[in-house]
């Protein structure tokens, strides 16, 4: 890929939230614990992980649904933190819902949910020139102009998740932060919709956070991903390095696990199956939050936190142990 310019960077983002434990007492449940990362001009990053790691946390946090607890994002160069920036930034970066059932209002046509953030950053001068923007979102996302006027409950979750993308596409975003968006569809629709997201980010030049759990759909759109674990980044690689390469022992786990249609090469693979379950964020582990998983921990692992480090070109680890294991 060439040295694009970063459209998006992420420095150490965090994101605590206080959890009340009883009488006048709280704790901070990190779901976001010092990330960093950045997404070039066009470029998809998937960002995966099982649930609750944080990853949606990331995504909305990154749009200012959620206040950051610490840690800067920039957009396009500037600094997205005073009310100004984040109003503006909200006209060029949107996000797709993971559940197509309750992101959009039973009470809407079509028309006026696609149409809401015309409405609300006031994008049209005429009812005529609204109408022909709904009409025109509705036909890149495969909907056909008859469907306006009906209501969301009157259509399959493939097609409710289409209305959603249109209505993301209404202020002619740069950036959207897709959050899981097929994980609520069956296979046979989730290959439709990806496809939709590539070739929507052909024609209008977009950049996409793709979140998922599922490594083979992150595999298909993304030019590089992200693994993330209990609030932490742990693996950052191109696309292919991650799939070829895994260097950090979660990542390992997580892609024994993908399904290969081979049998031959499914039988020689290995699954590695990781013991115990995931830490809950408001007890993480003391130094690496993976180490009460992990067969290779040691005690050096429990008393620091590994640094995310550049290991090679481009590939990013936090791992203490990462020459033994490799």
């Amino acid at each position: 890929m060439d040295k694009k310019q970063n459209l998006l960077e992420v420095k150490h983002l965090k994101e605590y939230f206080n959890i009340s434990t009883g009488l006048f007492g709280s704790k901070p449940l990190k779901a976001v614990d010092d990330v960093s990362f950045d997404i070039k001009k066009g470029e998809t990053l998937g960002l995966v992980g099982e649930s609750g790691c944080g990853k949606t946390t990331v995504g909305r946090t990154i749009l200012h649904l959620y206040r950051p607890t610490g840690g800067e994002i920039w957009y396009d160069g500037k600094l997205i933190k005073s009310k100004e920036s984040i109003k503006e930034f909200r006209k060029k970066a949107t996000m797709v819902f993971q559940d197509p059932y309750s992101s959009l209002n039973p009470r809407m046509t079509v028309a006026d949910i696609i149409a809401e953030p015309l409405d609300i950053h006031k994008l049209y001068k005429t009812k005529e020139e609204r109408h022909d923007r709904v009409l025109e979102l509705m036909d890149y996302v495969g909907l056909n102009s008859e469907h306006a006027a009906r209501y969301a409950h009157e259509f399959s979750g493939g097609q409710r998740q289409r209305i959603g993308i249109a209505r993301s596409l209404a202020v002619n975003p740069e950036f959207i932060v897709c959050d899981e968006p097929v994980s609520a569809l069956d296979v046979s629709i989730q290959a439709q919709v990806i496809n939709m997201f590539d070739e929507l980010q052909d024609e209008l030049g977009l950049t996409y956070l793709f979140i998922a759990h599922d490594l083979l759909v992150v595999r298909h759109i993304s030019d590089r991903i992200a693994v993330m674990y209990l609030g932490r980044m742990v693996e950052l690689a191109d696309a292919a390095e991650i799939y070829d390469h895994p260097l950090h022992p979660y990542s390992k786990s997580l892609l024994s696990a993908v399904p290969v249609p081979d049998p031959k090469v499914a039988r020689a693979n290995k699954r590695i199956v990781l013991t115990g379950d995931i830490p809950s964020p408001l007890n993480a582990p003391s130094g690496c939050p993976f180490r009460t998983r992990c067969m290779y921990a040691t005690e050096q692992c429990a008393q620091s936190m590994p640094e995310f480090k550049e290991v090679s070109t481009g590939h990013f680890v936090a791992c203490h142990r990462l020459a033994e294991i490799n």
